[in-house]
């Protein structure tokens, strides 16, 4: 009889299943265990070669407080940015992460940097390379991007779930259309068309949700800006013009905190577009846009 060894903190991978093209596709790997929730997840999709493949986390939207790591927004196809890194030799790893609700800041952003840290750990039976990593969000996600590559030098916001020891940092970060400052969003409420349709729980403003009343450091530590210094890795920050949910100020913003502090930051308006790039007619551009800076910047 063996001796009872405590709950686990994480599952090592399981075997993957071979796609047609020869992408290996490991689904629902358990990432790490916060006690009290729900186990952790990841998916992860590993572009055929005989050489490991650089790594891309995918980060999902949904205002903190609903999204699925498998879904996109409705103006993409389904798997469309996926796809596209796999097409371009690059594994992506698509991540669960506690929503708001669930638990407040800075939950989902441990999650994030446990997630990094067993991808690191088992690269080598995945089959991919950690040398370098991106990151990729749209939405809450890109929020949750924006402060994973930004927070490598803060040990306090590391979190003690999933594995421990490698290192969480990321080496670019793409963000779609994410908060950067909370502190300046506007506190403005939902076209009467919208409300109609939204729970109530989904009328308080996100941020909200995500800080529960978080004051002082604590409310700063959940904005991205707070935490920009010249080491930070390098930023494409695409953002709708005409976005309502998060204004284009605060990728101008964040772009502008990272250039000052010397890093090199892309920042790219889309005219006209509305949030998860609503009424923009070239979604497939924008997407090999992102892919290309990520393929370059692991190359």
């Amino acid at each position: 009889m063996t001796e009872w060894a405590g709950p686990a903190r994480y599952l090592p991978p399981h075997e993957p299943t071979t796609r047609d093209d020869g992408a290996l596709h490991y689904s629902g790997l358990t990432y790490a265990v916060a006690f009290g929730y729900r186990p952790l997840q990841l998916d992860l999709w590993v572009p055929a070669g005989d050489r490991p493949a650089p790594l891309v986390v995918w980060v999902h939207g949904g205002g903190f407080m609903f999204g699925d790591r498998r879904i996109l927004p409705e103006t993409f196809r389904p798997n469309q940015v996926f796809d596209a890194l796999l097409d371009a030799g690059l594994a992506v790893a698509t991540i669960d992460y506690r929503h708001a609700l669930e638990a407040p800041f800075p939950a989902q952003l441990q999650d994030a940097k446990a997630a990094v840290r067993y991808l690191r750990e088992f690269a080598d039976r995945l089959g991919i390379s950690t040398e370098k990593i991106g990151a990729i969000g749209e939405s809450a996600g890109g929020h949750i991007v924006a402060a994973l590559g930004l927070t490598a030098h803060r040990a306090d916001l590391e979190g003690t779930h999933g594995v421990v020891g490698p290192s969480s940092a990321v080496d670019a970060v793409v963000d779609w259309y994410g908060v950067a400052d909370l502190s300046a969003m506007p506190r403005q409420a939902p076209p009467p068309h919208i409300a109609e349709k939204l729970p109530p729980e989904l009328l308080v403003a996100p941020e909200d949700q995500l800080t529960r009343g978080l004051e002082g450091a604590a409310l700063a530590d959940a904005s991205p800006i707070t935490h920009v210094t010249p080491d930070a890795p390098p930023f494409l920050l695409v953002h709708g013009t005409a976005d309502f949910l998060v204004p284009f100020s605060q990728s101008e913003a964040l772009a502008a905190a990272l250039t000052a502090a010397g890093v090199e930051a892309r920042l790219v308006p889309v005219e006209g577009a509305a949030h998860i790039f609503d009424g923009h007619d070239d979604i497939d551009g924008l997407v090999q846009l992102s892919v290309a800076y990520l393929q370059e910047a692991l190359r």
